[in-house]
């Protein structure tokens, strides 16, 4: 706290995946090789506030998933800890509020990922008004992943169909979906200075949405229960549009994902929020999408949500949240812009 108010410490991270280079990331944002010194870097600044206990007031501590659909079962451990001590402030290093963060959230490319779901982790006082009841919302959502038995397994490069390896990527034969890519990184202000690693390079712009209501004076996203082969437990809440449109520009009808194309037919007076947010920029390159708050039109209103569909109130998914793999990264992100629209810019 600096006079009464809660700041964050951010810091300005180069990743080599980042259209813009420079994002907004948490206090700490590194792998266990990176703070066990596996690679004989530097040490991680700040890591003991993290990892060795009496540093300070945990406010919130929990595993999460990343990208279901393109990690096979990572987690990260999310956490917020109230300094209790003097913090000395390092370069690349800045303690802003949590309004000026939100103001930034409504900015495209400037809080990076690790960043959105950490603060999407912070306690929000819940509301007894949802439309359905915690253990009916539960149970609903225990029954999604009932229904769902997913087997992964791993295959030799070799035996995958539709896929060519080129002299510098890996590529779908239709140009869809991603390449796999390789990069020679080099990096001042890492705790190892030059790398080269592959990094996973979308297609195309995701396009990733809540639709919104009011339900008796309480704000609800409409939840889908996904399904994604990367999954620890098959199946988390993801928001009602996740997708990558170019990906589906060959299919009609009902062969359409659900709510796409009313989501991107929203008309500016419909749309509470939108910013362009880029993935992971450690693994990802150039992994951008368009996330959007949009309200519920009346034909969606009408009607009962289809199978796998779920209206959530905002204070049940941040208490969803507080628990391990339960809500997927990108409801994550959209969960800390739902909170960043509370109040008026």
């Amino acid at each position: 706290e600096f006079g009464g108010v809660l700041h964050f410490l951010m810091q300005a991270k180069m990743e080599p995946g980042n259209r813009t280079l420079l994002q907004l990331s948490p206090t700490v944002q590194a792998t266990r090789s990176n703070y066990t010194k596996v690679h004989r870097g530097a040490d991680v600044k700040y890591i003991d506030h993290f990892v060795r206990p009496g540093h300070g007031r945990v406010l919130a501590d929990v595993l999460q998933s990343e990208h279901g659909s393109w990690f096979l079962r990572k987690s990260n451990r999310n956490m917020i800890v109230e300094a209790v001590d003097d913090v000395p402030l390092l370069d690349d290093f800045c303690w802003l509020t949590l309004g000026q963060i939100n103001d930034l959230l409504h900015e495209s490319n400037t809080v990076n990922m690790d960043a959105r779901t950490v603060l999407s982790c912070l306690p929000h006082a819940g509301d007894p008004r949802a439309l359905h009841s915690d253990v009916e919302l539960l149970s609903w959502f225990t029954a999604e992943r009932s229904r769902h038995d997913v087997h992964t397994r791993r295959i030799p490069l070799a035996e995958t169909s539709g896929w060519h390896r080129g002299a510098y990527s890996i590529d779908h034969e239709e140009g869809r979906y991603f390449r796999v890519v390789a990069v020679d990184v080099r990096a001042g202000n890492r705790e190892v200075t030059r790398w080269s690693q592959p990094l996973f390079e979308p297609v195309a712009t995701g396009v990733t949405a809540f639709l919104v209501r009011e339900a008796g004076g309480v704000r609800h996203v409409l939840a889908h229960a996904r399904v994604e082969g990367g999954f620890l437990d098959t199946v988390e809440l993801g928001p009602t549009v996740q997708y990558t449109p170019d990906n589906h520009a060959h299919l009609t009808g009902a062969d359409r994902p659900p709510f796409l194309d009313a989501v991107l037919a929203a008309t500016p007076e419909r749309i509470r929020y939108e910013a362009v947010h880029s993935e992971e920029g450690g693994r990802f390159l150039n992994a951008e999408s368009r996330y959007l708050l949009v309200d519920a039109d009346e034909t969606t209103l009408a009607a009962d949500p289809p199978p796998g569909f779920r209206w959530v109130s905002e204070g049940q998914l941040t208490s969803l949240v507080r628990h391990g793999h339960y809500v997927n990264v990108q409801a994550r992100t959209l969960l800390a812009c739902l909170h960043a629209t509370r109040e008026p810019r």
